[in-house]
């Protein structure tokens, strides 16, 4: 299962109250007052994971609240506070106030974390009251109620490298024989209906995560399709490698295809149209791959990679152009 936005209720926890209380121990008169503090009550903490890649394990509950703290006893003992609720997100993690619509956090990198709703504080017991003249004090403060915040997660994926084309243009079967990701493939339009993620070995001890991001149609900026679940992934590759099938089943040209999947990028995000690019044409065993290969080097001014594959043919040079291109530093 995977999902990628989601909404949550997060309620900090309410802190114990402060105790009224007096010293009462034999031989020891007007032993004053000895109530104690409460405890403060926990907070919802939301922190990236880089091990997680979906939200579908906070989806179990629309409410997630802490513990609230301890009241506080007599003879000054203060009440415990609660621990903090830690929720794991996905690394790439959006969070955003459901109510304005503003981001809060952005879980970019491993260990990001973010108090989306701060537990209350603990109530005062009534030695805190104590005077010279008010000797006696029968006053406590009750604990504040913790934040409660709405708030949105939405997960946009960090990969190197990001596979786009249209459907059928053969991103998961490259996925699969490269890295250990065993996405579903099938002959059929969408057969991809979530972003796979995979490790793929460079050269040397250099490794990179490549991420197949489901096919793309026309008016995807705008919704259609599968439109803006998965264009929004995209954000997050650093490089992009353009696979293109060199003789599309619905009969499309495969040039006009590519710069469609072009202008939907731009449409969506201006920036994406900057963003490295590698051209790829797949199905290298059929005959027109070789054609097609020829007409896209004199259109674009530079030669696409030719690739294979179940064969394997051509997937060496692929992988090492990938990693020549990438960056030392991620910049998105």
């Amino acid at each position: 299962m995977f999902l990628d936005e989601i909404e949550l209720e997060l309620e900090g926890g309410k802190g114990g109250d402060g105790c009224v209380s007096f010293r009462r121990e034999k031989y020891v008169p007007r032993g004053g007052p000895d109530g104690g503090d409460g405890g403060d009550g926990g907070s919802v903490i939301l922190k990236a994971d880089a091990s997680l890649n979906s939200l579908i394990h906070l989806s179990q509950r629309k409410i997630w609240k802490a513990e609230n703290g301890r009241s506080g006893q007599g003879s000054q003992k203060m009440g415990a506070s609660a621990d903090d609720c830690i929720l794991l997100a996905p690394q790439g993690t959006m969070v955003y106030d459901a109510k304005y619509e503003f981001l809060l956090k952005d879980l970019a990198k491993e260990g990001d974390e973010i108090i989306v709703a701060k537990g209350g504080a603990g109530g005062k017991g009534n030695m805190r009251f104590k005077t010279s003249t008010n000797r006696a004090p029968r006053t406590a403060t009750p604990g504040e109620l913790g934040e409660i915040r709405r708030v949105r997660l939405e997960l946009k994926m960090i990969a190197d490298v990001g596979l786009i084309g249209k459907p059928n243009a053969g991103k998961s079967t490259l996925l699969s024989c490269v890295s250990k990701a065993r996405p579903e493939i099938a002959s059929y339009p969408f057969t991809t209906k979530y972003p796979n993620l995979g490790l793929v070995m460079g050269y040397g001890e250099r490794t990179f995560i490549m991420a197949d991001i489901p096919g793309l149609i026309e008016g995807a900026h705008r919704g259609v399709g599968l439109g803006h679940d998965f264009l929004r992934h995209i954000q997050r590759a650093g490089i992009l490698v353009h696979l293109i099938e060199p003789t599309p089943e619905d009969g499309t040209n495969s040039y006009e295809n590519y710069l469609a999947i072009r202008q939907e990028l731009e449409l969506f995000d201006p920036l994406l149209g900057q963003r490295p690019e590698l051209t790829v044409i797949t199905k290298a065993d059929l005959p027109e791959a070789a054609q097609v290969q020829s007409e896209f080097e004199i259109k674009l001014g530079k030669k696409p990679h030719l690739i294979c594959s179940l064969s394997g043919e051509g997937l060496p040079n692929l992988l090492q152009a990938i990693q020549e291109l990438l960056a030392p530093e991620r910049k998105w």
